[in-house]
């Protein structure tokens, strides 16, 4: 279980995966070995898995983004999702529930490009219909 304090840590580092101990200890008021003790702890507990990069948004700007509703046939499912984790230009595949069983958010550099993976998604084994959505605009993100 994680603390109040935990969960202001939590929300800095989700602003600014970067912040150093330094500033993170600064901004909760606390020293810079009680940061360290709980990043540790909150590593250990599987809280944080580890860190990334985000990319900025003149990069995300110049790349076309969809979702894509996948129906799979039933026993196929473990197959398809592995197969799907092999396109790299599918960066999260999230199962769903009702008519369609997984969304992918699926990145590509262009529409044609976007094409290309759209036939590839689709003909994938076990891959029964797909239904694309082109992200236009993102309004916020958390």
């Amino acid at each position: 279980m994680i603390s109040s304090d935990d969960e202001q840590l939590l929300a800095i580092l989700r602003t600014n995966g970067r912040a150093s101990v330094s500033d993170l200890a600064r901004a909760l008021q606390v020293s810079r070995s009680t940061i360290q003790n709980r990043l540790q702890r909150l590593e250990q507990q599987g809280v944080i898995q580890g860190f990334t990069v985000e990319l900025g948004s003149q990069y995300l700007s110049e790349q076309v983004s969809a979702h894509v509703s996948i129906k799979v046939r039933q026993k196929l499912t473990a197959r398809t999702n592995s197969e799907l984790k092999h396109i790299p230009q599918v960066s999260a595949l999230y199962a769903i529930s009702g008519e369609y069983d997984l969304i992918a958010v699926v990145q590509a550099h262009n529409t044609e490009q976007l094409s290309h993976i759209l036939d590839d998604i689709g003909n994938l084994e076990g891959v029964e219909r797909t239904n694309s959505s082109v992200i236009l605009e993102t309004k916020f993100k958390r």
